[in-house]
């Protein structure tokens, strides 16, 4: 059973590790065709969980995956020098922090959703920078050079049933990113009560965490920090936010949703 279950990860690592090896692209905004960092994660995460089961312990393996897109893809909303100082050396530097920081303990058995309902009880060298991995990976993923529009299906039935209407959710959640001092996210998320909502969260915090006011399972994230819009947008985070709803992927976004509810 052990052999077997050893046998599964090492399938599913070959084939996650095949799938990252594309680097993100920096000349063209023809998407890169490349699997999305969260399936790879859960299949690295699923493998891990066929090995415990059989009786052995198994490091969690992070990835740090390359852009789903160009980096001059998202133009519209986003410049290219951004995406690229976004992605290669902010984001590089959190996940490079993160498995730094979890190597040689108890941490590194654990996958990212188990370490945030834990969060308190960890380092904060932890919380910012497996928060800020984490972060970036859904941020990537629910943006599209083909996104804009309106969400369909459950999802907007959704919306609408929570907060009135398509154009009142985007105000509210451009509120709870305009309020939000400092650095932080805007979310939105699916609660307990499989009811969704708005939250902000300061630094790299998500609601996944233990730590956060209100606590969910995020489908949309949008990063408010600074060095997300700064090159083009100086201090106008709202013409940022603004601009944002032009690349979102509703068909990714409402995929998480679907997968939230059936958790």
């Amino acid at each position: 059973m052990k052999k077997t279950a050893l046998l599964v990860f090492g399938v599913v690592l070959t084939i996650v590790n095949a799938a990252a090896q594309t680097p993100a692209k920096t000349s063209t905004s023809k998407s890169a065709k490349t699997q999305p960092a969260i399936l790879q994660q859960k299949a690295l995460e699923a493998a891990s969980a066929v090995a415990e089961q059989a009786g052995e312990r198994v490091k969690v393996v992070h990835q740090f995956a390359p852009l789903p897109y160009a980096f001059d893809a998202l133009e519209k909303a986003i410049d290219a020098k951004t995406m690229e100082i976004h992605y290669d050396r902010h984001h590089r530097a959190y996940f490079n922090n993160f498995t730094k920081a979890i190597q040689g303990t108890e941490m590194e058995y654990l996958t990212l959703e188990q370490i945030f309902a834990n969060m308190s009880k960890f380092p904060v060298v932890v919380r910012n920078n497996g928060g800020g991995h984490y972060n970036h990976e859904l941020f990537w993923n629910i943006m599209s050079p083909d996104g804009g529009g309106e969400p369909t299906g459950k999802l907007a039935e959704a919306i609408k049933a929570q907060f009135g209407s398509f154009d009142d959710f985007k105000k509210q959640f451009e509120q709870a990113g305009a309020q939000r001092f400092g650095s932080g996210w805007a979310w939105l998320s699916v609660g307990a009560d499989r009811k969704l909502f708005i939250s902000s969260t300061p630094n790299q915090d998500n609601p996944l965490m233990d730590v956060a006011e209100k606590r969910g399972i995020p489908i949309l994230g949008l990063d408010v920090w600074e060095h997300a819009y700064y090159l083009r947008y100086q201090n106008q985070r709202g013409s940022y936010m603004s601009a944002f709803w032009s690349v979102v992927n509703w068909k990714a976004v409402g995929k998480l949703y679907e997968e939230a509810l059936n958790r």
